[in-house]
C-alpha cells in the first residue's frame, strides 16, 4: 500500500466553507470596514438601508423583519457608545461617578442623545414600538436637559449640581434601555 500526501490544495478545502461561511456573515451583518459609517462617522442606519431595499423589490417587509432591522441598526450605535463611553455605573454620567460634571459626561450625553434620535427616526410611523418611542423621548429629554443645565461645566452651586443628577442617571442609563426598547420590538410592545 502506497502513502499519498495530501497537498496544499486537499488540505486547503475544509477551510473553504468556514471561509465563504465568514465572507458571508460579514455581508449580511454590514461589518466590513466602511459599511457601518455614511461618510459622517456615525453609524449608518441599517435598518433604513435594509427597508429601502425592500421597497425598491416592492416586498412588503413584515412587522418581525422590520423590528430585527430596527434592532440591528440600533446595536450598531448602542455597541459603540458603550464602548467609548461605558454604560450603567460605568459611564462617566453615572451619579457616583467623578465625571458626572465634565465634558466627557456631556459628549456621552451627546452621542446618547443621537442614538435616542436614531431610534426615533427609525420608528417614525411604525406600529410595535411604543416601549422604544417612550424610551428614546426620554432619553433624548434627559440628554437636553444635561446640556441646557450646563452640568459639564462643573456648576458650582449645590441646587444646579442636584438638578443635574436626574437627567445624568438617564443618560448613564440610556443606552441599556435603548437595547431593552429594541429588544421589546421584536415582541410588537
Amino acid at each position: 500500500m502506497t502513502k499519498t500526501r495530501r497537498g496544499p490544495i486537499r488540505a486547503a478545502v475544509p477551510l473553504i466553507p468556514a471561509a465563504a461561511l465568514a465572507a458571508l456573515a460579514v455581508l449580511v451583518t454590514g461589518c466590513g470596514a466602511d459599511a457601518d459609517r455614511d461618510g459622517d462617522g456615525r453609524p449608518e442606519s441599517a435598518g433604513r438601508a435594509a427597508l429601502a431595499a425592500d421597497a425598491g423589490t416592492g416586498a412588503t417587509p413584515d412587522k418581525a423583519r422590520i423590528a430585527e432591522n430596527v434592532k440591528s441598526a440600533l446595536e450598531v450605535r448602542i455597541s459603540t457608545g458603550e464602548g467609548r463611553f461605558g454604560s450603567g455605573t460605568h459611564s462617566p454620567c453615572a451619579s457616583s461617578s467623578p465625571k458626572v460634571f465634565t465634558e466627557e459626561c456631556g459628549e456621552a450625553a451627546d452621542y446618547t442623545r443621537e442614538a435616542a434620535r436614531f431610534a426615533l427616526d427609525e420608528i417614525d410611523g411604525r406600529s410595535g414600538f411604543a416601549t422604544l418611542g417612550t424610551t428614546a423621548r426620554k432619553l433624548d429629554k434627559g440628554a437636553a436637559t444635561y446640556r441646557d443645565l450646563g452640568c459639564a461645566r462643573n456648576p458650582a452651586a449645590a441646587d444646579a449640581r442636584k438638578a443635574c443628577l436626574d437627567p445624568a442617571a438617564v443618560v448613564a442609563q440610556g443606552f441599556s434601555d435603548l437595547r431593552d426598547g429594541a429588544n421589546l420590538g421584536l415582541a410588537g410592545k
